[in-house]
């Protein structure tokens, strides 16, 4: 066996061929960037100039007193590139892991830009800005910054985004330890191109071996004893705890000890196994609580806006579904004659009980003798016509009434049935998790193509996964892909 030291200098050689530091790199791109943002945003101000000014549309609209030349609204100009820029910095647009992720930049430019209209605006009015400015022209810079800006920053980030450039700009990270969790998340992690870290080594916590026989790809540079030696090499730029044994002092002195290397000090908290990127930290008289509240439908704004579009969707929905649900019901009715709608008790918001409608893909009395069970593929309860109904989803129609009443939402975790379920809180981690938010017609793992007889705790992880990051447009995706999404289930 190899001394560890030999493991560590092939790390520094290996990490010492990036021959620009991440740092300088970054603050590089961040120059860069910045004077980039800047000459796009007054550009953009000076091609709403000529639109309002040089163009047709000098007739549209009231004609405001004062001095219209451009010298005129140089100062317009100053200003409102100034205050865009703040804005921009004020979301942290200029964050390392912003570069990587064109998503994350798009969000923020949309942001700031509608804060910066409004506030452009409230100024120029407040402070009766000479010359007066054009209300159109606030209108077309608006047009002009979400144009103009988004397509530089596409440009920018396709340069990022290649492993020549993105390597440099990632940070270098030791990771100490080693759990089933980080374990998962490091699958996913390592081969993401938005990643913020390049993993390059690991180190066993304090009293503990790393597993290196199950992990082919786990590149151990060094026991714990080895750490000052490895970040007085310069080998990285931030060290992840992923796991320390509980060993606290440890903790305390590896901070102080990142601290004097001027290395980043990071902890993963493993013992949070769900909702991670609701996690945040507040102080509670002085004392810092780490806990999980900041979730997008925490929010009532967000409640409202899912509640708008529910009610919306569910409105279209059952007024184009009418027809669908007369034809499919006569052949219900003509195939096994009895009620074409099928009720069932489900879990909804915070775990209470509704009735879920659906149109009758099984025969009558499906469940008799046999109890409640799970549909599988080729089901022999199904009739023709509810396997027709259920590769299309076309049972799923009448639930639009469940979205109106506001007992269910067009998108979110499928509600499952009581008595298939009751002890599966004990058994699937973080299963309960699901019903912090109503359930839905479809949702991210129903698209994802995990419904009926199907991995109910990967189900539950796509779930999570939907609930951490919904927004809107999420929704909307996931309504879209619905159609394209069809169920052999049987």
């Amino acid at each position: 066996m190899s001394h560890p030291r030999t493991s560590q200098e092939a790390a520094y050689l290996h990490f010492q061929e990036q021959t620009e530091p991440s740092k300088t790199a970054y603050n590089k791109l961040v120059a860069l960037a910045f004077l980039g943002d800047a000459t796009m945003i007054w550009g953009a101000l000076l091609l709403a100039y000529w639109l309002r000014f040089e163009t047709s549309l000098v007739e549209f609209g009231v004609r405001e007193l004062g001095n219209r030349g451009l010298a005129g609204y140089f100062g317009h100009f100053v200003v409102g590139t100034v205050l865009l820029l703040g804005i921009l910095t004020n979301f942290r647009f200029y964050e390392r892991r912003n570069f990587l992720s064109f998503h994350r930049t798009i969000r923020i430019i949309g942001k700031s830009t509608l804060v910066w209209t409004v506030s452009f605006l409230a100024l120029a009015l407040i402070l009766n800005f000479s010359p007066p400015v054009s209300r159109v022209y606030f209108g077309l810079a608006f047009l002009c910054v979400i144009t103009v800006l988004p397509a530089w920053r596409w440009g920018l980030w396709r340069m990022v985004s290649h492993d020549r450039f993105a390597s440099r700009l990632r940070q270098r990270a030791i990771v100490i330890g080693w759990s089933e969790e980080f374990e998962k998340a490091y699958r996913l992690f390592r081969d993401s191109a938005d990643r913020p870290f390049e993993v390059c080594g690991f180190i066993s916590p304090p009293g503990a071996e790393l597993p290196t026989e199950r992990h082919e790809d786990l590149r151990v540079i060094g026991r714990y004893d080895d750490l000052p030696l490895l970040l007085r090499m310069q080998i990285c730029d931030v060290v992840l705890v992923a796991n320390m044994n509980n060993h606290t002092n440890e903790l305390l002195q590896l901070s102080a000890l990142c601290e004097k290397e001027m290395v980043e000090f990071k902890l993963v908290p493993t013992w949070f196994r769900v909702l991670l990127s609701g996690l945040s930290l507040e102080s509670v008289s002085g004392m810092p609580v780490l806990g999980i509240s900041r979730l997008p439908l925490h929010s009532a704004v967000n409640q409202y806006i899912k509640r708008a579009v529910d009610i919306v969707g569910a409105v279209v929905g059952l007024t184009l579904a009418a027809p669908i649900i007369g034809v499919f019901g006569a052949l219900i009715y003509l195939e096994s004659p009895g009620p074409i709608f099928y009720r069932q008790r489900r879990l909804g918001l915070g775990g209470n009980l509704f009735d879920m409608i659906k149109l009758r893909s099984m025969k009558l009395d499906a469940e008799k003798g046999g109890g409640p069970g799970w549909t599988v593929k080729d089901d022999p309860r199904c009739l023709r016509v509810g396997k027709f109904m259920r590769r299309w989803n076309i049972d799923e129609v009448p639930q639009f009434w469940n979205v109106l009443r506001g007992e269910m939402s067009l998108v979110g975790p499928r509600p499952e049935r009581p008595e298939l379920i009751q002890d599966f809180k004990e058994i699937i981690p973080h299963y309960n998790a699901r019903h912090h938010i109503k359930p839905g017609i479809t949702g991210w793992a129903q698209v994802n193509g995990l419904r009926g007889d199907t991995d109910l705790s990967e189900r539950v992880r796509y779930d999570l996964h939907y609930i951490e990051n919904w927004n809107v447009l999420f929704d909307f995706q996931i309504m879209i892909l619905t159609f394209f999404k069809r169920e052999n289930a049987c």
